[in-house]
């Protein structure tokens, strides 16, 4: 499903810093972006809108990658580490791999009554994690999976609960996620981690009111983004009044940084910090009447 602006609302991309400053980018209120990714040269923001990628060109300016052989897309896309190779979750449940500067892409995940949401690209971008729903049923819990970047045999990571957002750490060695396994409470995603393929027990990474989705560490690990939505909240809907949180890696309970806003699905799905570590970008959606507007 293509998400779009509701009336009165607009679709603002803002870029944050690590030291807690934050400015506009870029605002619209003829298309709703989502889950902005930081190109390589750091020269550019990539988005999805309208079941198609965008790029957004810092210095000015939004254009459509010319992506082909591709159903619409969804917020789910990762840059690989090459900086040249982008993966795509797309709307038929799969994902596929494209050049970053268009063209033909190509499905990488195989047709096996799975649908397939990608999250992580490993440090050697040998290997995709993504979550797993059976069947295509929401009504059943995310698995966190591994499969090799150009296709083939997938790897079942063993965490209980619901699972969503697996990344991996810049060394590798880890899959940061959140997962709803820690509480009994319907929908109480908290941020966890576990160790890439050895099959240890998930560690949680703090005990929260909120519900905590997508922990993004920045590139040389000392920091990290995540979204906090209201306690109660089941999923990471859209359109509620949400906080984006930012906290050293050393100590996930105390935040360093957050910044209120109006939003929720699509503001920080992916990873997007900067390739220095000193910058992320995120999205806002304000409405003329909502709660957080700026």
């Amino acid at each position: 499903m293509i998400r779009t602006l509701q009336n009165g609302q607009r679709c603002e991309v803002w870029i944050a810093s690590a030291a807690g400053t934050s400015e506009l980018a870029f605002t619209t209120d003829k298309l709703l972006l989502e889950a902005p990714n930081w190109t390589l040269d750091g020269q550019a923001l990539i988005l999805n809108g309208d079941g198609a990628l965008w790029r957004l060109d810092l210095s000015g300016g939004l254009e459509k990658v010319a992506i082909t052989g591709v159903p619409d897309l969804n917020n789910d896309h990762v840059l690989a580490p090459d900086g040249a190779t982008i993966y795509l979750s797309a709307n038929d449940g799969h994902i596929y791999r494209a050049a970053l500067d268009g063209g033909e892409a190509t499905k990488i995940t195989d047709d096996d009554g799975w649908f397939h949401f990608l999250h992580g690209v490993s440090p050697d971008g040998q290997t995709l994690a993504y979550v797993g729903i059976e069947a295509g049923d929401f009504s059943q819990p995310g698995r966190l999976i591994t499969i090799p970047a150009g296709g083939g045999q997938t790897t079942a990571i063993d965490a209980d609960g619901h699972c969503d957002g697996p990344e991996y750490s810049p060394d590798g060695d880890w899959l940061y996620f959140n997962t709803e396994a820690f509480t009994g409470q319907p929908g109480h995603a908290q941020l966890a981690r576990v160790q890439n393929g050895n099959g240890s027990t998930p560690e949680r990474l703090l005990e929260s009111e909120t519900v905590d989705w997508f922990p993004h560490l920045t590139p040389d690990g000392r920091l990290a983004s995540y979204i906090r939505f209201p306690g109660g909240t089941v999923g990471h809907p859209a359109d509620l009044p949400v906080d984006v949180v930012v906290v050293s890696t050393s100590d996930w309970t105390t935040p360093l940084h957050t910044w209120p806003l109006f939003g929720g699905q699509g503001t920080l799905n992916v990873n997007s910090w900067s390739p220095d570590s000193e910058r992320f970008a995120y999205v806002a959606y304000p409405v003329s009447n909502s709660i957080g507007m700026p």
